[in-house]
């Protein structure tokens, strides 16, 4: 169903796999037979082993939807997940790069020599300035790069499709790449489908490969490792994007975010940038009492 109705990746598919796996571990028994006793034994379980909430929440939606299923299609007559209560999740805020490391680490891009500085920096200006997931970046086929159109046509989550705009510098850095593209189509193929074709087992840059080139660059950027990553990329973009006035409606939409509830994470970059418009503005903003 997850598969077939969803769309959902083959990374999902193992993690709700992996998290039913445990479940069956843990009981000594078929999840499909368990009762509401049998699940919060299993969240016991979790507490012990001191588990993140982040994690417990996410094997916890796991379970919920499992037995929503098993319901939906009869081969159930209750759901012994409806009760059980979800534990409490902190909001951390995204972590993103300033303005000032983003241009060190496009500045690094382009200081590598030959063809391999041409793909770092099509990588990097086509991240920054759309917001992909990495899955979304290293996937993209040669064709979501529409002629003489300032955007790309993304397959997100779900298998749905969304128009991003590109700038001008992505889109100049793409041009600078395309020349030698072919040179990284492996000499047991003619052709690639693949705007980022290498030698792995997908056909293209693996997530793991631009993750790695991710942290030279950082090392090269005087930046530590340790803070550069490809989502913290796609935060920097829209963090960015919002303390530089855009809404979040148009930025849901880019990051192709289902509910907007994901999106407004970003909203602690308007609360300061509210509190700089009064600050700035406010005819008593700055009067001393």
């Amino acid at each position: 169903m997850l598969a077939v109705e969803r769309g959902a990746s083959p990374r999902t598919l193992e993690a709700y796999r992996r998290d039913l796996d445990d479940v069956a571990a843990v009981l000594k028994s078929d999840p499909a037979a368990a009762n509401v006793d049998h699940l919060r034994r299993y969240l016991d379980h979790m507490n012990r082993l001191g588990l993140a909430p982040r994690t417990a929440a996410r094997r916890l939606s796991c379970l919920r939807q499992f037995y929503k299923f098993l319901y939906a299609e009869g081969l159930r007559t209750d759901d012994p997940a409806a009760s059980l209560e979800s534990p409490r999740l902190g909001r951390p805020l995204p972590k993103y790069l300033t303005t000032d490391e983003v241009d060190r680490l496009l500045t690094a891009a382009k200081e590598v020599e030959g063809r391999q500085g041409l793909r770092a920096s099509a990588l990097l200006e086509l991240l920054y300035a759309t917001g992909l997931r990495v899955s979304e970046l290293v996937g993209l086929p040669l064709a979501a790069i529409p002629r003489n159109k300032p955007t790309i046509i993304v397959r997100g989550k779900g298998n749905k499709e969304r128009m991003v705009p590109v700038g001008d510098a992505a889109l100049a850095a793409l041009a600078a790449y395309l020349p030698v593209r072919d040179s990284y189509i492996p000499k047991s193929m003619k052709s690639s489908r693949w705007l980022f074709p290498s030698d792995s087992r997908e056909g293209h840059l693996t997530r793991a490969g631009f993750a790695l080139l991710l942290k030279e660059l950082a090392v090269a950027a005087g930046l530590s490792p340790s803070r550069v990553s490809p989502h913290v990329l796609r935060h920097s973009f829209a963090t960015h994007l919002l303390a530089n006035g855009a809404d979040l409606r148009s930025l849901q939409q880019m990051l192709g975010h289902a509910d907007i509830s994901t999106t407004q994470i970003y909203t602690h970059v308007l609360d300061e940038r509210l509190r700089r418009l009064v600050s700035d503005n406010h005819p008593l903003a700055n009067v001393k009492l």
